[in-house]
C-alpha cells in the first residue's frame, strides 16, 4: 500500500494489474481485427481499402480519447476516464458482434478506439504517479500486455476458429471477461492524483511545455478528418508538401517564439508518427502481407508479438544499459532489417525469421518513447502521454488505407518495401536526438 498527499492509502499492486487487464482488453481487439480483416474481404466482400477504412477509427478514436483524455484528466478525475473506457468497450464490442458490412464495423471501431484511446489515456500516468523511480522499466512491463493479448488473441482464434469451427463472434464474445475483470479491480478503488499535480505543475505550464499544443491537436485533428473520409492524401502533389512545410513552420513558431520552450517534445511526436506506424501499420495488414507465403499469418503474428511480450517485460536492465535513446536507435535499425527480410521471405522458415527479427525491432519503440517523454519533459504531464499515444494511432489511421491501396494494386511485396522507409527516417532521427542530448549535456556540464 501507498499512500499520496495524506489521502487513503492506495493499492498499487491490484492498480497495476487492473491497468494491465484494460491494455488486454486493448490489444485483444487489435487481434480480433487481424482476424476479421480476411473474413471481411472474403465472406462480406470488402475490399482492402474499404476494411483500411472501417478500421480507421480503431484508431484515430483512439487518438481523440487520448488527447481529450489528457487534457482533462485531472478536471474529471482518473476514475471516470476509466469509467468512459469500460462502457465503450462494452458498447463496441456488442455492435460488433452484429457487424456485416464496412458501416457497423466502422461504428464498432469508433467506440472501441475511443475506449483504447481511454484506457491509454488513463493508465500511462497511472503508471508512472504509481512507479515515479521505475518509470521506463514499469511502462515497459505495462505494455507486455499489448503484445501479450495479441498472443492470446491468436491462440484463441487458433483454438475457437481454426480447430473449434466456431464463428469469429465466438472470440469476439471472450473479449467480455478481461472486461468485467479490469472493471471489477478498478471501481471503487483509490486512485492517486497524477504526477503532474503532485508534483505542483500548473495546468497552464503543462500545457506550454508541450511546446506547439495549438499545431500539433490542429494537424491530429487534420489528420483525424482526413482518415475518417473513403480517400486518401496524395503524396506527389505539391501542395500537400507545401501544407507539411507550414505545419512545421508553425511548430518552430509556437514552440520557440510563442511558448519559448525547445522542441524536444514535437520532435519526439513526430518520431511516434514513425514508430507506431511501422509497429501496427505492418501488424494490422498480417494477413494479406503475407499469404503468398506458405505460412499462417496468425502463426507469425503470435512469434512476433511474444517476442515482443518478452522483450519489454526484460527491458529494464537494456534500457539501463543502452539509455532510452540507445533502445530506440537500436530498434530502429533492426526493425528496417526485419522489414526488408519480410519483404524478401519467399517460404515458412524465412518468413518466420524476419517475423522474429522485426519483432525485435520493434518490441521497445512504443513503451521506450513513453518512458523518454516521461523522464526527460515531465512537465508535460499527463497530456504529454496522451499527445504521443494518440499521435501514434492516428498515424496509424492515416498509413492503413495507403497500405490497403498499396496491397491493393502493387502487392505484399512492393508495400513492405515502402515501409522500410518509415525506420531508416528514424535511424536519422534518433541519431540527431542522441547528438542533441550529448550537446546539452556538455552545455549542462560547463
Amino acid at each position: 500500500m501507498q499512500t499520496y498527499a495524506g489521502v487513503k492509502p492506495v493499492d498499487a499492486s491490484r492498480l497495476f494489474v487492473a491497468s494491465c487487464l484494460a491494455l488486454l482488453v486493448t490489444s485483444l481487439t487489435f487481434a480480433l481485427r487481424a482476424k476479421i480483416e480476411g473474413v471481411f474481404h472474403e465472406s462480406f466482400g470488402l475490399t482492402r481499402e474499404e476494411i483500411g477504412w472501417a478500421f480507421g477509427p480503431a484508431f484515430w478514436g483512439f487518438a481523440v480519447a487520448t488527447f481529450l483524455g489528457g487534457a482533462i484528466i485531472d478536471q474529471v478525475k482518473t476514475r471516470n476516464v476509466l469509467r468512459i473506457a469500460f462502457v465503450c468497450h462494452l458498447i463496441g464490442l456488442v455492435v460488433l458482434l452484429f457487424a456485416k458490412d464496412k458501416t457497423l464495423l466502422f461504428a464498432a471501431n469508433v467506440f472501441i478506439g475511443f475506449a483504447n484511446g481511454s484506457v491509454e489515456a488513463a493508465c500511462n500516468p497511472l503508471v508512472t504517479t504509481l512507479y515515479p523511480h521505475d518509470k521506463t522499466k514499469m511502462l515497459n512491463r505495462f505494455h507486455v500486455w499489448f503484445p501479450g493479448g495479441i498472443v492470446i488473441g491468436g491462440v484463441l482464434s487458433w483454438l475457437l476458429i481454426s480447430q473449434l469451427n466456431l464463428p469469429w463472434q465466438a472470440l469476439t464474445a471472450v473479449l467480455f471477461l478481461p472486461l468485467a475483470l479490469y472493471g471489477w479491480l478498478f471501481f471503487g478503488e483509490t486512485i492517486p492524483e497524477t504526477e503532474r499535480v503532485t508534483s505542483g505543475v500548473s495546468y497552464r505550464d503543462m500545457f506550454r511545455h508541450v511546446g506547439a499544443p495549438c499545431t500539433i491537436i490542429a494537424l491530429v485533428g487534420f489528420m483525424i478528418f482526413a482518415t475518417s473520409l473513403p480517400i486518401a492524401i496524395d503524396f506527389n502533389a505539391v501542395s500537400t508538401w507545401i501544407v507539411l512545410g507550414l505545419v512545421v513552420a508553425a511548430i518552430v513558431v509556437e514552440s520557440l517564439v510563442v511558448n519559448k520552450t525547445s522542441l524536444l517534445f514535437p520532435f519526439m511526436v513526430f518520431c511516434m508518427f514513425l514508430t507506431a506506424s511501422t509497429e501496427l501499420g505492418t501488424n494490422q495488414f498480417t494477413g494479406a502481407l503475407l499469404e503468398k507465403t506458405g505460412i499462417d499469418p496468425i502463426i507469425v503474428l503470435v512469434a512476433v508479438t511474444g517476442v515482443m511480450a518478452l522483450g519489454r517485460y526484460f527491458a529494464g536492465p537494456l534500457v539501463h544499459g543502452l539509455s532510452a535513446v540507445g533502445v530506440l536507435l537500436a530498434s530502429a535499425l533492426i526493425s528496417a532489417v526485419g522489414l526488408y527480410l519480410y519483404s524478401i521471405a519467399n517460404s515458412p522458415g524465412s518468413t518466420l525469421f524476419a517475423a522474429i527479427v522485426f519483432a525485435v525491432g520493434v518490441c521497445y519503440f512504443w513503451p521506450t518513447m513513453l518512458g523518454f517523454v516521461s523522464e526527460r519533459t515531465p512537465q508535460t504531464g499527463a497530456l504529454g502521454l496522451s499527445i504521443m499515444g494518440g499521435a501514434g494511432m492516428v498515424a496509424t489511421s492515416f498509413v492503413l488505407p495507403i497500405m490497403g491501396h498499396s496491397i491493393d494494386t502493387a502487392g505484399p511485396q512492393q508495400t513492405l518495401r515502402f515501409m522500410t522507409v518509415l525506420p531508416v527516417i528514424l535511424i536519422a532521427a534518433f541519431v540527431l536526438l542522441a547528438w542533441y542530448l550529448r550537446g546539452r549535456r556538455a552545455g549542462n556540464a560547463h
